[in-house]
């Protein structure tokens, strides 16, 4: 389950996903508008296994409304003993009552955007944490009892170099949390970076490939293990709830430009809090589920696509012509293939829109 909380302080000047500024008496309908969806939505035949708070800046809702909706959640459905409940959090929202207040009402995975262990990369990143702000963060989080952290760092920002990418990540490493997002930064049609592009001071495409290597080098070095195009975990700490993403899970989406997946049927909502709180109406997206999608998320996967998870879900082998069509790459470095599975290689993520294009089309 996915749970959209549209509400920031500000707007990073790189970031397009839906938010507005945060309000109460906005937070307060919406939390209302929630729970009254959610509940309309309710079936305690269903197991959920891992509900996620995405944004936006959930972490602003506080815990009077977060303990609203997991309540809500826990009513309308039946939740596994082992549910992951992940909820994002901006450093400067963290403090020691706000953390032990979540861990009560069910949060046991904090996802915090620290995104650059060097202060000056912050501020041309418009965060208003510091470095020490983001390690003071994750000590109050832990000792409030989460010790599932996930941090994200962001890479091929402007003015960023090798050298600077490299205490970038030594600095999340020593924070020892259990997970590491490493994002590149793609510059968005209609944020102040995409007004802005020609006077960033922005890798070219060759330095961006660069840093991506590195930070997944360093990043295994220091024991976070890949298992997606931008994830790296401890063993036996992935982000569950993205895990359910790529391998081509059903989920519930709430919330104005949440997606969602049920009955082989993809759907979204508006981006519109307004809307979403006076009549949420959700948008066909059209079937999902479908084998080319399904080889298309697996793709992003470390394990790639086997012709066991293939049978298992479509009761047929894995395409001879997918494997045939990957092995034209292997020998480029960019795929790696057996006669019964694919997987693109870390070079071969640098260019998996491409190439994910040409196995499975």
């Amino acid at each position: 389950m996915y749970i959209h909380i549209p509400f920031c302080r500000g707007k990073c000047p790189y970031c397009d996903f839906y938010s507005t500024v945060f309000d109460g008496a906005l937070a307060d309908r919406y939390t209302d508008a929630l729970c009254r969806e959610i509940a309309l939505q309710s079936d305690r035949e269903r197991l959920c296994s891992t509900v996620y708070f995405g944004g936006g800046t959930p972490s602003l809702l506080g815990a009077d409304r977060i303990s609203r909706i997991t309540k809500c959640i826990s009513d309308s459905f039946r939740l596994s003993r082992d549910c992951e409940i992940t909820l994002e959090a901006n450093p400067l929202t963290v403090t020691y009552e706000l953390m032990t207040a979540l861990a009560s009402c069910g949060i046991n995975r904090i996802s915090m955007g620290v995104q650059s262990g060097i202060d000056s990369e912050l501020r041309s990143l418009g965060r208003r944490h510091s470095c020490s702000q983001a390690a003071d963060a994750v000590k109050i989080t832990r000792s409030a009892g989460i010790s599932n952290i996930s941090l994200d760092l962001m890479i091929a920002t402007p003015g960023q170099t090798p050298d600077s990418l490299s205490r970038s990540v030594e600095f999340l490493a020593s924070l020892e949390p259990a997970h590491i997002s490493s994002y590149l930064l793609k510059i968005e049609e209609g944020t102040p970076y995409h007004a802005m592009a020609d006077s960033l001071s922005l890798p070219d495409e060759d330095m961006q490939a660069e840093l991506y290597l590195q930070s997944a080098q360093l990043l295994e070095a220091f024991g976070y293990l890949q298992y997606e195009i931008s994830n790296f975990a401890r063993p036996n700490m992935e982000s569950r709830h993205n895990l359910r993403y790529w391998n081509g899970d059903e989920y519930l989406g709430f919330g104005p430009a949440a997606h969602g997946f049920f009955g082989k049927k993809r759907y979204s909502y508006p981006r519109d809090i307004m809307q979403y709180i006076e009549s949420p109406a959700a948008v066909d997206e059209g079937v999902g589920g479908t084998p080319q999608e399904y080889a298309m998320l697996r793709l992003r996967l470390t394990e790639g696509l086997t012709d066991a998870l293939w049978r298992s879900r479509f009761g047929s082998p894995l395409p001879e012509s997918y494997i045939d069509r990957a092995r034209r790459y292997e020998q480029h470095g960019l795929t790696r293939c057996t006669d019964s599975s694919i997987a693109l290689t870390r070079q071969g993520f640098l260019l998996s829109n491409a190439l994910i294009s040409e196995i499975i089309y």
